[in-house]
């Protein structure tokens, strides 16, 4: 894998995409900041994050023909591979909270953007952006966040984990013509956080209700068992999990 290092930068999202449509740039180029000013998230939420402290990077992956069954089958093997990569260095209880956030012990230490653009009918290029909270001492504010350091109180090795992420992520690609689409997905419900439990939800309207997670559709959309007994199927801008 190529990785290009930089100091500071806006948004690596960003310096990566230009830097593609500038240059050809192979399948898993990597650009990573010692600090990122303009990150965001999902719903365009703002990400921040102590520079030096943690992992803000972004990763290159066009996909040509019909590897994928769905774009948001890249998403759950982009947080498997992390969820993966992170279990290599420490024993913490992670899952993966809808759409994209990585929960560590129930505190959320990642999150993961991608930014599909399709190059033209066979081609679709993703830049996958990855923020994880590694070595970070203190949230102002943030209650629900934490890093593996306040988890472990241990220093990890941010560019050992980096490598893990990206090996991880060409490894379990490569591996959808093997074991298909489906095995990850069932890896994905595995570790989905609150599959099957009841739950607090809020709508986009500001309302409150409470459900259990089924599954999340093959399109991204969450499909969630309310006390009725009707499934509702949400899409990311119009639900969010009270935890």
């Amino acid at each position: 894998m190529r990785i290009i290092k930089l100091d500071a930068i806006d948004s690596t999202n960003r310096f990566l995409k230009g830097l593609a449509l500038e240059k050809k740039c192979d399948n898993f180029t990597v650009v990573s900041t010692e600090s990122q000013y303009e990150g965001k998230g999902q719903r365009g939420s703002g990400w921040s994050s102590d520079a030096g402290k943690n992992l803000t990077f972004s990763v290159l992956y066009q996909q040509k023909g019909k590897l994928l069954s769905s774009l948001f089958t890249l998403n759950i093997i982009v947080a498997i591979s992390v969820v993966e990569a992170l279990k290599s260095v420490s024993n913490l209880n992670f899952v993966i909270k809808w759409p994209n956030d990585i929960l560590a012990e129930n505190k959320k230490i990642g999150g993961i953007l991608i930014e599909n653009s399709f190059k033209n009918a066979n081609e679709v290029q993703s830049i996958i952006g990855i923020g994880l909270n590694i070595n970070q001492s203190h949230f102002e504010n943030l209650p629900q966040a934490s890093s593996l350091y306040l988890l472990e109180n241990t220093i990890f090795n941010r560019d050992s984990l980096l490598q893990a992420i990206v090996q991880r992520l060409e490894f379990n690609l490569k591996q959808i013509s093997v074991l298909g689409a489906t095995h990850f997905w069932d890896v994905y419900h595995q570790i989905l956080f609150k599959r099957n439990v009841v739950s607090a939800f809020e709508s986009v309207t500001g309302s409150r209700f409470v459900g259990k997670i089924q599954e999340v559709t093959q399109d991204g959309k969450l499909a969630v068992l309310l006390e009725d007994d009707s499934i509702c199927f949400f899409d990311v801008k119009e639900v969010k999990m009270l935890y």
